[in-house]
């Protein structure tokens, strides 16, 4: 096993995060080495933690190594303060640099709270992938929902049903389909990928009655792609690409807009989805779920998902040889 760790961001501080990243510690701190990033006066009260000075160093056994970025600030459960949004930003980026230089394996990150990054810090991007993709100085990348059952990546994402077809063009579906492709080779192993594809419309549009985006568009771009030796089975009808027996005939689902992804996903395994980025030069996985603002301090967050994501990183991890 390597010693070089994997990190993980703190995420708003008065949500779910610092509780699920000690309950995913304390489950896997025998399985891989973790060190968490952030406020350690935002963890949950007798964390056994230890103060490092380099993401190089080691913790005593039994002890969770953090790389602080104090603010002194503290955290109300369920009430986020603006003046944590730097510690939050800062954190981010000294994961990313510890992966970046080489001395971390991989980053997975807390759920954030973008209205108090705003508020705080005039954060200026959509969220964590975006800005993380600007970290990373790449223009495109792509996001994953992953589990055991199921990969799926929407086309368009966090834009309202109405304007999926005008955002839906063949340069941004190619774009999808390659990194994906690649992705799946580099990140997962899985040396011929096989993606499937769905229609926009109804029935894949049913040879054009219910809607000409999958003969205009979606087709030539998955023929043009064959042609270069992509193995691509679509457009197909989103509603029967799901089914336990559909699954066994691709590695991952390429969908248009966000729904047609994710909630097969959440249905299938709504706790243990794990969020990947894709198209980055590190791995970035995050657990699928929010802050949670309504449980945080409880003692009741489900930690599934955090380490679904952990592991799912050091798997991705393995596969790049880092």
């Amino acid at each position: 096993m390597t010693n070089k760790p994997i990190v993980i961001s703190c995420g708003e501080p008065a949500g779910i995060g610092p509780e699920i990243a000690v309950a995913a510690w304390a489950a896997l701190r025998d399985e891989m080495p973790l060190l968490w990033i952030g406020d350690p006066a935002h963890l949950p009260y007798e964390t056994p933690y230890e103060l490092l000075r380099d993401v190089r160093e080691t913790p005593q056994p039994g002890k969770l190594g953090v790389l602080a970025h104090k603010v002194g600030k503290p955290a109300t459960p369920g009430v986020p303060d603006a003046a944590n949004a730097q510690t939050v930003i800062d954190a981010i980026a000294h994961g990313v640099d510890c992966v970046t230089t080489g001395h971390a394996r991989a980053i997975c990150t807390a759920p954030i709270h973008k209205a108090a990054l705003i508020d705080g810090a005039n954060f200026a991007y959509p969220g964590h992938t975006e800005y993380l993709a600007a970290l990373a100085g790449v223009d495109r990348v792509v996001m994953m929902l992953a589990c055991d059952a199921l990969r799926v990546v929407p086309t368009t994402i966090h834009i309202p049903l109405s304007e999926v077809p005008a955002q839906l063009t063949a340069s941004l579906l190619t774009n999808t389909l390659l990194i994906t492709h690649a992705a799946l080779r580099r990140d997962f192993g899985i040396a011929a990928p096989r993606i499937a594809v769905a229609g926009l419309n109804p029935h894949a549009g049913e040879d054009g009655k219910m809607g000409r985006e999958e003969i205009e568009m979606i087709t030539p771009v998955l023929t043009a792609l064959r042609n270069e030796g992509m193995n691509l089975s679509g457009p197909l009808s989103a509603d029967t690409l799901f089914h336990a027996g559909a699954r066994q005939h691709y590695d991952a689902a390429v969908c248009m807009y966000h729904d047609q992804a994710l909630i097969p996903i959440k249905t299938l395994d709504f706790s243990g989805g794990v969020n990947v980025t894709l198209g980055l030069p590190f791995i970035r996985t995050s657990p699928d779920h929010g802050t949670a603002f309504d449980i945080a301090g409880q003692g009741v967050a489900d930690a599934t998902s955090m380490i679904a994501a952990l592991r799912m990183a050091r798997t991705m991890a393995d596969a790049r040889g880092v």
